[in-house]
């Protein structure tokens, strides 16, 4: 009786493939909030809005923050939760599906921009081999305005899927709460560290005065493009993310009001705004602004999480259809942009920006459904053959412990090669 019960057990073993998480409404409109904001910012500087409109639209940088800190939120969680249920990561396997996520568009959009240079908003690009080896941000020539060059984000995080793996075989060797803090603390610390010598030593009109006028060009190449200067909105994601499955009576105290969340963040995302400024900043918001703006991130995205926010509970329309093409969206919109941008001294009206924004949708909506969406759906494949592969090597395992009590204390040839070969029969 104990034989069958063991086998009816090991039967009942649940191999349905393991469902991909249910869209969150919040997190699309985020993110469809994000592409949107960074387009129109680039179609402001590629002479597609009038001036008197940019005010808002001079920080559509910041939308690039909204996707570092999203990414943090989402990768560490992927990391993470093997962990909370007592397991290791699937590292090859994570690295395969950042693969497959992130390359097929990329390298069919680095093609083009190599292969049909009249189609680039810009006669000049940085060498191939950077963009091979995501390294554009790190070499970027600032003293020319070179194409292809939105990439230096997606350079961020590439590497960013580099170190941290990293950096979590390292905290889960010995984890602690205490010590996962200590390296949460100190990047951030040590990135307003970097960020103040930088801006004081090499950005400054006087060097080493917190009153001197900040370098355009010297700003952009040392603090805005570098990974290094830009690890903010990466670490306020795996923050949260940390809280969310490490100590869920936290996460449910946070978001207890998601609302006021809301609010939190987007003062939080205000007041960033106002203190920057511009872009080319000065000394103590280059500094101390980012943390701000990643941080008042993270607490909207934490707010968007829960589906009792006033974003987490409605679909809006069309945010889910930006949300899921903005990765094809943020690389090929530029191309679409320069092929309707008025020529010349031409000035900028509504018709022009209508048509380019319908051809970037156009653009994208191709690129994601005739590659990114494939490769997409190979990589669900291959992520179904890996999890029923572990369930059914388990299940064997189970019917094979099973084999021995109910045949007398020894487990036949048969048993045996079954256990071996990972299979049920």
């Amino acid at each position: 009786m104990k034989a069958h019960a063991m086998n009816t057990g090991m039967l009942a073993v649940n191999t349905a493939a393991p469902t991909q998480w249910s869209r969150k409404p919040g997190l699309d409109l985020i993110r469809a909030i994000a592409i949107g904001w960074v387009m129109l910012y680039h179609a402001s500087i590629m002479g597609l809005i009038a001036d008197p409109d940019r005010w808002f639209l001079s920080f559509g940088w910041m939308g690039v923050d909204l996707f570092f800190v999203l990414s943090g939120y989402l990768i560490a969680s992927q990391l993470f939760r093997p962990f909370a249920r007592g397991q290791s990561p699937d590292y090859r396997q994570f690295f395969s599906r950042r693969l497959l996520r992130t390359l097929p568009a990329y390298t069919v959009l680095l093609a083009i921009y190599f292969l049909a240079p009249a189609i680039r908003e810009r006669a000049s690009i940085q060498p191939f081999w950077q963009f091979l080896t995501f390294t554009e941000n790190l070499l970027i020539d600032v003293d020319r305005r070179t194409a292809f060059s939105q990439v230096w984000s997606l350079c961020v995080e590439e590497q960013f899927y580099l170190i941290f793996p990293i950096a979590v075989v390292l905290l889960a060797a010995q984890p602690s709460a205490r010590k996962t803090i200590t390296a949460i603390v100190s990047v951030l610390a040590l990135g307003i560290v970097v960020r103040g010598y930088l801006w004081l030593g090499h950005v400054s009109s006087e060097a080493f005065d917190p009153t001197g006028t900040p370098g355009a060009l010297s700003y952009m190449k040392l603090i805005y493009y570098p990974t290094w200067s830009r690890l903010d909105g990466l670490l306020a994601g795996i923050s949260i993310a940390a809280v969310e499955i490490f100590r869920p009576s936290w996460w449910r105290k946070m978001t207890w009001r998601p609302n006021i969340l809301l609010a939190l963040g987007s003062l939080g995302i205000g007041a960033s705004m106002l203190w920057f400024g511009e872009q080319i900043s000065t000394l103590y918001p280059t500094m101390f602004a980012f943390p701000l703006l990643s941080w008042s991130i993270a607490a909207l995205v934490a707010g968007a999480s829960d589906g009792r926010s006033l974003i987490g509970r409605y679909n809006v329309p069309g945010a889910k259809a930006l949300a899921t093409g903005a990765y094809s969206l943020y690389l090929s919109h530029k191309i679409a942009f320069h092929l309707v941008a008025p020529a010349g001294d031409g000035s900028p009206d509504w018709l022009h920006l209508g048509l380019a924004l319908s051809l970037a949708l156009a653009f994208g909506a191709v690129l994601y459904w005739c590659v990114e969406r494939p490769f997409l759906r190979l990589r669900d494949r291959l992520d179904w053959g890996c999890y029923s592969g572990k369930v059914v090597a388990v299940a064997a395992a189970i019917n094979c412990s099973a084999a021995a009590p109910a045949r007398g204390g020894e487990a036949s040839t048969t048993d045996v090669a079954i256990c071996r070969s990972g299979t049920v029969q």
